[in-house]
């Protein structure tokens, strides 16, 4: 079986199979956490260093584990590392660790995750497994951010509130106000919020790729000699 090159494994996470807006996996958290950048991009990247860490360790033992089994081991080590990274939120940056709460410990049971260590991990080198797992893991970040800083701003008028919460009190200044004297729109912020702002990240991204492909279909016109 052949390796995927570095180059299709990034094009991969980042667009063509991002896992928010192509594939539509973990959508439960996408769409709850993404009331804000500050949250969006914790989530995102507690899970991107879940996948990247699972789908090295799996790639590792991949020929050790019997295939009946191969599921319940995956849960198992993706689990432990879910765990490690609970710990260490709720030790280092408790306030953001609130926040996030039930989410955290969810990121076992993301069909993201095991997805990526069943289709890819389980079938290759343990390098391109990990880069895989972290290109992925960024892709879901980016579009929960995009999504955040949209509900956000829409919502609130501002972006990074709540950054205080990793930074401590000294944080609450580097909050960007961005609409002044906003009165708000709740909806933004509220679960039909997400569902509106995710179908408009998905019909975007459709157009471009739709433009691109129109944009490739065009041949210029060589005058005959």
């Amino acid at each position: 079986m052949s390796q995927p090159s570095y180059r299709e494994i990034t094009a991969n996470g980042l667009w063509k199979q991002n896992t928010g807006v192509v594939q539509l996996l973990g959508l439960c958290p996408l769409l709850a956490i993404s009331t804000s950048v500050v949250n969006a991009f914790s989530l995102g990247l507690a899970t991107a260093l879940v996948m990247a860490a699972s789908n090295g360790a799996i790639s590792l033992i991949r020929n050790l584990v019997p295939k009946e089994i191969r599921i319940a081991v995956f849960i198992l080590i993706i689990a432990a590392l879910v765990t490690a990274i609970q710990m260490a939120m709720n030790a280092y940056i408790h306030p953001l660790y609130l926040v996030l709460g039930i989410f955290i410990p969810l990121i076992t049971t993301n069909c993201i995750v095991l997805a990526r260590t069943e289709a890819f991990a389980s079938k290759n080198r343990f390098l391109p497994s990990v880069v895989d797992g972290f290109v992925m893991g960024i892709g879901l970040t980016l579009v929960l951010v995009i999504l955040g800083g949209m509900r956000e701003l829409v919502g609130k008028g501002t972006l990074f509130s709540g950054i205080d919460l990793i930074f401590g009190e000294i944080a609450k200044t580097w909050v960007w106000h961005v609409l002044p004297d906003y009165k708000g729109f709740l909806l933004a912020i509220l679960p039909p919020g997400a569902f509106f702002g995710l179908g408009l990240l998905i019909a975007g991204k459709n157009w471009l790729d739709q433009r691109k492909t129109k944009t490739q279909m065009i041949i210029p016109l060589v005058p005959a000699a």
